[in-house]
C-alpha cells in the first residue's frame, strides 16, 4: 500500500517556499534602499547624480510598496522608510 503524505508535510513545504520568496523580496528591498542611500550621500551633488538618485528612489518606493501590499513588510514601516528617503532626496535637491 502506498504511503500517504500528511497535510502537515504539505503545509511545511508550502511555508518553506513562501519563506524563501519573502526572504528574496526583503533582500531586494534592503538592496534598493542601500543603493539609493549611497547614491544620495555619494555623488548626489552633481546633476547626473541627482537623476540617478531619483531613479533609485522610484525603484525603492516601488519595491517597498509591493512588499507592503504582500504583507512582507509592515505598511507603516514601508511608509516610514519611504518618508525618510524622500526627505533625504528633497534635502539633496534643495542643496542643488
Amino acid at each position: 500500500m502506498a504511503k500517504k503524505k500528511s497535510s502537515a508535510e504539505k503545509r511545511h513545504r508550502q511555508s518553506e517556499i513562501r519563506r524563501m520568496q519573502n526572504k528574496a523580496v526583503k533582500s531586494s528591498v534592503r538592496t534598493s534602499v542601500k543603493k539609493f542611500a549611497t547614491l544620495a550621500r555619494g555623488k548626489g551633488a552633481s546633476e547626473s547624480g541627482l537623476a540617478e538618485s531619483e531613479a533609485a528612489l522610484k525603484d525603492m518606493v516601488k519595491k517597498l510598496d509591493t512588499a507592503a501590499r504582500k504583507g512582507i513588510v509592515k505598511k507603516n514601516a514601508a511608509a516610514r522608510k519611504k518618508s525618510r528617503m524622500q526627505k533625504l532626496f528633497n534635502a539633496l535637491k534643495a542643496a542643488q
